[in-house]
């Protein structure tokens, strides 16, 4: 399946701090938790985008001491994704999470 985020992908991604890739990653799975049950192809979407940013992110080499961290909260956002409950972690939970890193990267600009 090709990027949705192409301009990220080629590049830019790189260019971001940790905090900002993850603030990006908080924003699709809010965008995913207002779509949850209310539409599905765009609830889907929204959590694709989530997953493929989190993937890049993980792919940075910048970040390979945090590579556990940031595997397990995918893990954990995958597990809220489908619902399985493993985590007991709902999409709320995780847009705070990652909302924290909005945050962060706010107080550094």
């Amino acid at each position: 399946m090709p990027f949705q985020h192409t301009s990220l992908a080629e590049g830019r991604w790189g260019q971001f701090s940790l905090a900002e890739q993850l603030a990006n990653v908080g924003s699709e799975v809010g965008r995913a938790a207002r779509w949850q049950n209310k539409n599905a192809q765009s609830y889907e979407m929204a959590s694709r985008r989530a997953l493929e940013l989190l993937d890049m992110t993980m792919q940075d080499s910048r970040w390979r001491g945090r590579l556990k961290e940031i595997s397990r909260a995918r893990e954990i956002l995958c597990d809220a994704f489908l619902g399985s409950g493993m985590y007991k972690t709902t999409l709320l939970d995780l847009e705070r999470y990652f909302s924290q890193f909005a945050m962060a990267a706010r107080l550094k600009k």
